[in-house]
């Protein structure tokens, strides 16, 4: 598909200004990064598509930059910010009218002034129409030029600052979108599993907070990962904590981006940590992906922190599959995201997974497999009366999914559906991805 390049703008200011609801506002999208009036509470860069006089663009909203902070969490958020601005052709600064200027708006000024960056002036929280009050007049000191005042909250002034980042678009250019074919990739797991490593790993940057901290990445970020020919789009998860745990809206809202990050993604890398195996959360994480009809790659990580003897990794495969019995379809990999261990292999099995997961049978060849099964293994009775497959058909793909037609529904056991599935594995290589099969009783309507 061809499309006009993107421009990238990107949101960025101290602490609690409004970049958050800002953001939500001018990308239209409710809740699309978490909004709280908690300092720091967005951590990592976050992404969302916006459109303004016909022009579709990247906005990009950051965690609150701190200049001087000993603060760990902090200073990654500084850094997050930092590699938004290199990434941006147009920056908001967002400032909160009703706070003033303050040292640490100045310190942000005076940064993006070095990055050469243009840069428009945003005054927040103005939130009556009108004359803006004498406060706002104060924001020139800042040198960044005339400042938009807007209420995010509301949404006065937001057309005029667009309007002012419109300006500083680049030209229009035709060029191909290529995110139209990236296989998306989400890694999911418990908090601290290792997955803003794995981000960090096949990304070659600091694209994710990476901290010792379980839970220190809140909102789903996407990644652009290249190997040779192919393209993958990276979403990396909040960690997934157990329900009990999920006390503040900020984990509840992590949880249900968490979930619909799955939805976005044709692949999900479970991340499983070597050093706790399976966990009942780990389970419930990996029945998301699996009720969802996503391919699944199972991750272990931190295998370099595991003492090994010959059968190690075999004995712990076995116990997966115990573990995630209704998974037994997903390859097992043992990694290290920190020492980069096999990762680059996880790549190849990223496209097999996602080739299965699409996959179209012709319906004479499943016709030719049914009737095989049925030959080997009689389909059950019940009280003299004898089910009968006429034929199977595929209906779908992720997941790849087939109606069995049949004489009476309430004859085909749950048991035997599972036989045929496991004829269908046989004959094609589904690895990586659940199949859906469904009953439908001759007459009945589809």
């Amino acid at each position: 598909m061809v499309i006009m390049s993107r421009p990238t703008v990107a949101i960025v200011g101290r602490p609690n200004v409004g970049k958050s609801l800002l953001f939500n506002r001018l990308a239209e999208r409710k809740n699309a990064a978490i909004v709280e009036d908690t300092p720091g509470v967005t951590r990592d860069r976050i992404y969302a598509e916006a459109e303004w006089r016909g022009r579709v663009f990247d906005l990009i909203d950051t965690g609150g930059i701190e200049p001087k902070t000993d603060n760990e969490i902090l200073r990654f958020m500084r850094e997050q910010a930092y590699i938004a601005i290199d990434n941006a052709d147009v920056v908001i600064l967002v400032t909160d009218v009703k706070t003033g200027v303050t040292a640490a708006d100045a310190d942000v000024a005076s940064m993006l002034k070095r990055s050469k960056k243009p840069v428009v002036l945003c005054v927040n929280k103005i939130d009556t129409p009108g004359d803006p009050p004498a406060e706002f007049y104060e924001f020139y000191n800042l040198g960044m030029g005339d400042p938009v005042g807007v209420s995010a909250m509301h949404g006065y002034g937001t057309g005029d600052l667009l309007d002012r980042c419109f300006e500083y678009f680049p030209e229009e250019t035709d060029e191909f979108d290529e995110r139209e074919g990236m296989l998306k990739v989400a890694v999911i797991g418990k908090p601290n599993a290792g997955k803003s490593s794995l981000i960090n790993r096949v990304t070659g940057e600091e694209r994710v907070i990476v901290s010792n901290i379980p839970g220190t990445t809140r909102d789903a970020v996407d990644s652009i990962v290249r190997r040779g020919e192919d393209s993958f789009l990276f979403i990396d998860t909040a960690g997934i904590r157990k329900q009990s745990k999920v006390i503040e809206d900020i984990e509840k809202f992590s949880v249900m981006r968490a979930v619909m990050a799955i939805e976005r993604a044709d692949v999900c890398i479970l991340m499983i940590d070597a050093r706790d195996g399976v966990t009942d959360q780990d389970t419930k994480i990996a029945g998301l992906a699996h009720d969802s009809g996503k391919a699944v790659i199972i991750a272990v990580n931190k295998w370099d922190l595991i003492e090994k003897e010959t059968s190690t990794q075999a004995e712990f495969e076995k116990k997966i599959r115990v573990d995630l019995a209704y998974m037994t379809y997903a390859p097992v990999m043992f990694i290290s995201a920190k020492t980069g261990l096999r990762v680059e292999n996880l790549f190849a099995e990223i496209k097999k997974v996602a080739a299965a997961n699409s996959f179209r049978a012709t319906t004479g060849m499943l016709n030719t497999i049914l009737a095989d099964a049925t030959a080997r293994v009689q389909p059950p009775t019940d009280k003299g009366r004898r089910l009968k497959v006429y034929y199977m058909t595929q209906v779908g793909i992720k997941p790849p999914t087939f109606v069995c037609f049949c004489n009476d529904a309430k004859l085909f056991h749950y048991s035997y559906l599972r036989y045929l599935e496991n004829r269908l594995r046989d004959a094609y290589d589904f690895t990586g991805t659940p199949i859906k099969m469904i009953v439908r009783q001759r007459g009945e309507k589809e």
